[in-house]
């Protein structure tokens, strides 16, 4: 059986570390905003969800998606969701210590 190669989270780390090491780079004209590269990562994320709920409404109707691929399109999908929501607790977690700051 083939399985077909798909968005994954690490795609969407890979994206994010590769758009952060072009805009460190200072021969470059054109700068990447740090809210491009989120609203990158939550494209992304979107992706991967909507392709699981294909897959799984694939498998439930009977179009021939098989359970393996729904189930690790679910599981690809959670994961990403699980990623997303720990670099949302991480920068939360630093504006709340950078206000916490007396100067």
């Amino acid at each position: 059986m083939q399985v077909a190669s798909q968005s994954f989270p690490s795609d969407i780390a890979t994206s994010l570390f590769s758009a952060g090491k072009e805009s460190l780079s200072p021969a470059t004209s054109s700068a990447v905003s740090f809210g491009g590269i989120l609203q990158q990562a939550v494209s992304t994320l979107q992706q991967t969800e909507q392709d699981s709920a294909t897959k799984v409404k694939g498998l439930l109707s009977g179009d021939g998606t098989d359970i393996h691929t729904a189930l690790i399109a679910t599981q690809k999908a959670s994961l990403a969701f699980d990623m997303a929501l720990a670099v949302r607790n991480k920068a939360l977690g630093a504006y709340q210590q950078v206000m916490s700051m007396q100067f």
